[in-house]
């Protein structure tokens, strides 16, 4: 796709494209058209049949029920703006959209809705409520999709994908069949995390813990010399024990190992074993064992061939006959409780706080449950997803979070994909009514017949979320963008779903495609949190709507607030102010260009190389330094320091210097054919044009309506990122503009000191020593509002810095009895300062208790006082009398 050059103004004369932008930005009355026009161009369509080297980032696919959060919109800035450069910088670019059909989220909402009518989906049927989710997502689902537009971020919106969709169902069955065919998928009865809520299992990394308060009973088992005491904090589990271990070595029960006691409030007698698991160190040294309701106990139950009873159904509720019967467990707790205490079996309670494992999705304390579950085998998934980065085919940054990622993939357990869910993908395994199992693949026809059913289970959603590298491309299939975009270029997303999704991508990814990576380098971001540090969350009401943001101060403000804050690999905080002030910085590149296009800057097709001034050659050379910089900033993923670097250029010196010191060259009226007005506006508008190419990634729509003004180009979108010229870094050049801000700064200071008011013109007389201010003499007039001395001239106050004096006649200028009166108030607080400040410091017992850095502060404060007095008295003496 190729730029098309409009015919810009002529160079020199004021562009009539100022005379169209608003006085004052507007984003809101922008954004939408300007997205549609990108979209309508096909500025975002990769091509796969292109010659160009591509880069493809696929998008972290948000839940079908969701709605942009501030995660989100981080995550979603940093990747365009990876995507945006890349583009910039001539690549055939992929920035792939699409959803997660998110399994237990959107049943649950829409069993909600079923439930105002009085119904659940039982009610329905499977098929029917099916039809009623698909009928839910179409009519609500994928809000998020018209947000992600808003926020501006440049997807290919023709490739969108959902993983229920066509083809990724087809490549969910042909991986989950070849998985079957493989080995790497059984069927198993094993110890589950189980949510009472969603009715369904769920893996380890779809459970939070969290320390909740809780009672460690210890309960005496049979009774007189055989007698042993456990421990436990689940005490309704004990109806379920089938044993109490002890270890091998433990000289407290070797008399015990063998022999049986018996099992209060049942009547039944259970073994004494002995096993190494158990550490004599901890309790008493005995455990009780109840295999279907603990992971480590069914372990002890499977190596000692123990009876693993269930007495928990699916709501968790007590299923054993007698008085617990149909009790739910938090209730059946304190019943057993009481009932053991009875019975004079209770010997000690101990309160404690204990991490208490919840259901992701509804916040459900997990049951851990015995359960016939489908799994897969990880051992040389998981060794290959290690492989991979240890070896250098994946890279991951920032590189402090490889630990992180090795602990997990060197440590998985087999992971659980079945869920006891009607909505996603279901289990394609088929059972005969003579205990036949069959594994159907895409082209193949499930069995016909009486007594063949298909498994009621659907898969794990980070099972078809884990194919999303390489089925969104058309895997199975060997199609063209298969070919062209993978391996992806860069996965970005944050490090809290490292296991969630990056492991299982890794796996799936090097498995599938025959050990190719999915993705050469992995990004991780760390979470937005309060402007405290503090995590967000409803209940704290601290949680922020970057819908609200755009609506106030638009998407390039929020884009660039968060990215400004994005550190690799840490949390960042943010706040409502800080948005705010990335809005006045895109009005302040939007006053700026509006000024040079007033003033008739233009792009010219070489940058000047005679008649340039000092700034000039300063301008040029900072520019290119920082072209460089944020380049390589770019390259690392140091997003914060790429857009500090391009916040301080723009502003500190494009905008507030060098606009600055073109005004002598382009005073009103200045000539059109004027040679020094004209090489101002070049190199003006060239460092325009280099400044929003270099924003562009992180501001698209402000630099998109500027740069077309500025240069009457098609877009900024397909405009050439900028490349360094570093023959053009003059460090003379620098030192020279360095010395004179120096100098317009402390006479600036010193103009203020003196109670002299900022728009106050003033006769001063300048002594310019120091080389490097050769020439600018003019300039430092122009920034102080110096005035020529005139015969009656007589100097007031006096300033003398290194390479410069300043005399300034301000007799004329200041109000002598006001300032006096000013300057006398500051130095009485200063003086009451110093006084309260010597008086703790010179109390021992204040010394004595007050922390250091409390301490240090108000040494501090002394130290600061004690300069202002010296100050105000200075000013003070060098007022004329009145």
């Amino acid at each position: 796709m190729n730029e098309t050059t409009n015919s810009p103004a002529a160079p020199g004369a004021p562009d009539s494209a100022a005379t169209t932008l608003p006085t004052a930005y507007a984003p809101v009355e922008v954004e939408g058209e300007l997205y549609e026009r990108w979209v309508k161009n096909g500025y975002f369509t990769a091509d796969a049949a292109s010659g160009k080297e591509p880069f493809t980032i696929v998008i972290p696919p948000p839940n079908v029920t969701g709605s942009l959060h501030v995660g989100h919109a981080l995550n979603q800035s940093i990747q365009d703006a990876i995507i945006r450069r890349k583009r910039m910088q001539g690549y055939e670019t992929l920035y792939l959209p699409g959803m997660d059909h998110a399994g237990i989220a959107t049943q649950n909402v829409v069993e909600r809705e079923l439930a105002k009518d009085g119904l659940s989906r039982h009610d329905l049927g499977r098929e029917a409520f099916v039809r009623k989710v698909w009928d839910w997502k179409a009519e609500y689902g994928g809000k998020i999709l018209g947000q992600q537009r808003r926020l501006g971020i440049s997807l290919d919106w023709s490739r969108e994908r959902f993983t229920m969709d066509e083809g990724l169902s087809q490549a969910v069955q042909t991986m989950f069949k070849k998985m079957y065919d493989d080995g790497l998928i059984y069927r198993a009865e094993r110890i589950i995390n189980w949510c009472p809520r969603c009715l369904t299992a769920l893996s380890d990394i779809e459970v939070d813990h969290f320390d909740e308060p809780g009672e460690l009973v210890s309960v005496k088992y049979g009774d007189g010399a055989d007698s042993i005491v456990v421990a436990t904090s689940r005490a309704e589990t004990m109806l379920g024990d089938t044993a109490v271990a002890v270890h091998p070595d433990d000289p407290r029960y070797q008399h015990l190992i063998g022999r049986e006691v018996e099992l209060p409030l049942t009547g039944r007698r259970i073994p004494i074993v002995a096993d190494e698991h158990v550490d004599p160190e901890f309790g008493t040294g005995a455990v009780k064992v109840t295999p279907a309701h603990d992971p480590n106990d069914f372990e002890i139950g499977r190596r000692h061939n123990l009876p693993m009873p269930s007495i928990l159904d699916e709501h968790a509720n007590i299923t054993v006959h007698g008085p617990f019967l149909g009790m739910d467990r938090f209730e059946a707790r304190p019943a057993v409780v009481a009932a053991l205490r009875e019975q004079g079996r209770i010997v000690g309670r101990k309160q404690l706080l204990r991490p208490v494992g919840h259901c992701s999705r509804c916040e459900t304390v997990v049951e851990p449950r015995l359960s016939l579950q489908w799994y897969v085998k990880v051992e040389s998934l998981a060794k290959a997803a290690g492989d991979a980065v240890r070896d250098g085919r994946v890279q991951i940054h920032p590189k402090e979070m490889e630990p992180r990622y090795f602990a997990w993939v060197d440590n998985m357990h087999d992971w659980c994909i079945s869920r006891q869910l009607w909505w996603g993908h279901r289990i394609p395994i088929w059972y005969g009514p003579n205990g036949e199992v069959l594994c159907v693949g895409p082209d193949e026809e499930p069995p016909a017949g009486e007594g063949w059913r298909q498994d009621s289970d659907v898969l794990d959603t980070w099972f078809s979320s884990g194919l999303w590298p390489f089925s969104t491309l058309g895997w199975p299939e060997q199609t063209a963008d298969l070919a062209k975009f993978y391996p992806t270029s860069v996965l970005h997303t944050g490090y809290d779903i490292i296991f969630f999704w990056v492991a299982r991508m890794m796996m799936f990814g090097l498995y599938a495609m025959d050990g190719v990576q999915p993705f050469d380098k992995v990004v991780l971001s760390g979470l937005v949190r309060d402007q405290f540090g503090k995590k967000m969350s409803k209940s704290k009401g601290n949680v922020v709507d970057p819908l609200e943001w755009m609506d106030k101060y638009g998407s390039d403000a929020v884009r660039f607030g968060l990215l400004r804050g994005a550190n690799p690999g840490t949390d960042q905080a943010i706040a409502e102010d800080w948005i705010g002030g990335a809005r006045n910085f895109a009005n302040k590149v939007w006053n700026a260009t509006r000024f040079a296009l007033m003033n008739g800057a233009f792009v010219p097709e070489q940058v000047p190389t005679d008649r340039l001034t000092t700034e000039d050659r300063w301008i040029l050379s900072r520019l290119n330094e920082v072209v460089a910089e944020v380049d390589a900033l770019y390259e690392d993923f140091q997003f914060a320091k790429a857009m500090e670097a391009l916040y301080h250029f723009a502003w500190d010196e494009v905008f507030d210097w060098y606009i600055e010191l073109t005004k002598l060259r382009l005073p009103l009226g200045a000539a059109a054919d004027d040679p020094d007005a004209q090489t101002a506006r070049a190199v003006l508008g060239h460092v325009l044009d280099v400044t929003l190419r270099l924003l562009h990634p992180a501001v698209p729509y402000v630099t998109e309506t500027l740069w077309t003004a500025l240069t009457g180009r098609e877009s900024i979108v397909i405009a050439e990122w900028p490349a360094a010229d570093l023959s053009r870094v003059d460090k003379a050049a620098e030192a020279s503009i360095e010395a004179l801000q120096e100098v317009v700064t402390e006479v600036r200071r010193f103009r203020a000191d003196q109670g002299v008011k900022p728009a106050q013109k003033v006769a001063a007389r300048l002594v310019l020593t120091d080389g490097r201010l050769a020439g600018h003499e003019a300039a430092i007039r122009m920034l102080n509002r110096l005035t020529e001395p005139e015969d009656a001239f007589s100097a007031t106050a006096s300033l003398t810095l290194d390479g410069a004096g300043v005399e300034l006649d301000t007799s004329g200028a200041i109000d002598v009895a006001a300032e006096r009166k000013r300057l006398e108030k500051d130095l009485a607080t200063a003086r009451k300062e110093v006084e309260q400040a010597n008086a703790k410091l010179g109390n021992a017992d204040f010394l004595a208790k007050a922390p250091d850095a409390v301490v240090d502060k108000i040494r501090k404060r002394l130290a600061d006082a004690e300069g202002d007095i010296a100050r105000l008295g200075g000013q003070l003496d060098a007022l004329p009398s009145a």
